[in-house]
């Protein structure tokens, strides 16, 4: 791999490149390791591999180089638990890290959408690429929505 100033070392080429092709309002699933991401992929979005990686460390590392879209009410969501989950109390600490993970590359706080386990497939079914990682948290998968740099920043 090319070393290249100021990239974080965990995104691959080919993650970088996904990251570079995704336009404005295209979203990117970062998935836990139970998450079905293979089968996901044959409806369309391309599928990156992450094996090994924690979702947090990928987060962070993506969120220096992705902005979030601006343009919608809750630029990342995550899969809400299923009726039995929160019948017995499941917790899921992972979600307050992605959120203060978020709110500080973004120097604000973040809405998150919630989405039902069998939505939330159907919506990374049309998802741009699906990042399948090692991350072990239940309830670890988060989709993000991809937004615009200004002028300035470019």
């Amino acid at each position: 791999m090319v070393i290249l100033k100021n990239i974080p070392r965990i995104l691959s080429p080919e993650l970088l490149s996904v990251l570079s092709r995704m336009g404005h309002g295209d979203t990117i699933v970062l998935a836990d390791a139970n998450f079905p991401s293979a089968s996901v992929c044959k409806q369309g979005p391309e599928l990156v591999r992450a094996d090994g990686h924690g979702i947090p460390a990928l987060l962070g590392a993506i969120l220096k180089l992705l902005p979030l879209d601006t343009y919608v009410p809750a630029p990342a969501a995550l899969m809400d638990l299923v009726p039995n989950d929160k019948a017995r109390g499941l917790k899921t600490p992972v979600w307050d890290e992605y959120k203060k993970l978020m709110n500080a590359a973004e120097g604000k706080e973040i809405k998150v959408n919630m989405i039902e386990r069998f939505e939330f497939y159907e919506v990374a079914k049309k998802a741009f690429a699906v990042v399948a990682t090692g991350e072990g948290a239940l309830y670890g998968n988060i989709i993000l929505t991809k937004g615009v740099l200004p002028a300035e920043e470019q």
